[in-house]
């Protein structure tokens, strides 16, 4: 009987882990989205720190990603054990927060290019005057990459728990840690590649034999491309995932997407590809929208507060 038993519980134990390890790796789709633009997010706040303060400068903003996620799970998971009629409009204010902060990228780099010129030619005097604070800058980076990360953590986390929103309460658990914990060393772990790519590749291009100086150059004009494709890919993700979580939460669009997807697929020649990426396309569109909407009414709103308290 004992024997049966430890068999048993094992069997359990081993049953759990698969559905656990199978919802991990759901919630990790669905959660990648928001991943190119944590990357990038974090890769450009640490461009224009030294190049001997890079790691270090990472290394703190890890931590205080952990720190954020320490604070962010166990509030999650009490949301899903008390309140879980909360989850879907946590999911929706989310995926609404997702569209609005990439078209705000959009419209900013549109509306604001002199400034963030300005912005970039003060960094590149501040990194050549040896007076300059450095500490307070790094200081002043990493807590501004860790309030970024935290609101980057949130939106991972609520979709993560949104995946398995129906579970039993241990497997929502081990998901939402796991994915926290992999997101957390899979961006750092990346970011610090990112950001020392061109030292490496500026090692490499001035020390071995021709091949390794070409894979040098190529690792040095590499650098600042992906930065740039990041910034785009985790952009487009942002409307893509944002726009996916407010189409699949409101009411009757699952049948418009539907219909659409079929329209797309009867497309003579082009159907299964047009079929594959309609879903896709719509969400992003979806997204741009909201965004769109989102920051009128925050501008149009911030701007009526404004001239309120100044009558006031």
């Amino acid at each position: 009987m004992a024997g049966t038993s430890l068999l048993a519980l094992i069997d359990d134990i081993a049953s759990i882990l698969d559905d656990v390890a199978l919802m991990s790796k759901v919630a990790a789709k669905k959660t990648a989205g928001v991943l190119g633009d944590d990357l990038a997010l974090n890769a450009q706040q640490v461009a224009g720190v030294r190049a001997e303060r890079e790691l270090p400068v990472v290394w703190a903003v890890a931590l205080g990603s952990l720190k954020n996620k320490a604070i962010l799970v166990p509030a999650a998971l009490a949301i899903s054990a008390f309140l879980p009629a909360a989850i879907t409009p946590l999911l929706m204010v989310g995926g609404l927060y997702l569209c609005f902060e990439g078209f705000e990228k959009i419209a900013h780099s549109i509306l604001h290019k002199e400034e963030d010129a300005r912005h970039k030619q003060e960094l590149a005097a501040a990194l050549s005057d040896p007076e300059a604070d450095m500490v307070a800058m790094e200081k002043d980076k990493i807590k501004g990459a860790v309030r970024t990360d935290f609101i980057l953590s949130a939106e991972i986390i609520v979709i993560a728990l949104g995946t398995v929103a129906g579970e039993p309460f241990a497997q929502q658990a081990l998901v939402v840690v796991g994915i926290a914990l992999l997101m957390t060393v899979g961006v750092y772990g990346i970011v610090a590649a990112i950001v020392k790519m061109d030292d490496a590749g500026l090692y490499l291009s001035e020390r071995g034999n021709g091949a390794v100086r070409v894979l040098g150059r190529v690792l040095l004009s590499a650098a600042p491309k992906l930065m740039k494709l990041l910034s785009v890919v985790g952009t487009a993700a942002m409307f893509m995932v944002g726009g996916g979580i407010l189409v699949h939460g409101t009411p009757g669009t699952h049948d418009i997407v539907h219909h659409a997807t079929e329209i797309a697929a009867a497309v003579p020649a082009l159907g299964p590809v047009l079929g594959f990426i309609t879903p896709s396309v719509i969400d992003a569109v979806a997204g741009v929208l909201a965004g769109a909407l989102a920051l009128v009414v925050v501008t149009v709103g911030g701007k009526m507060l404004r001239s309120f308290k100044k009558s006031a």
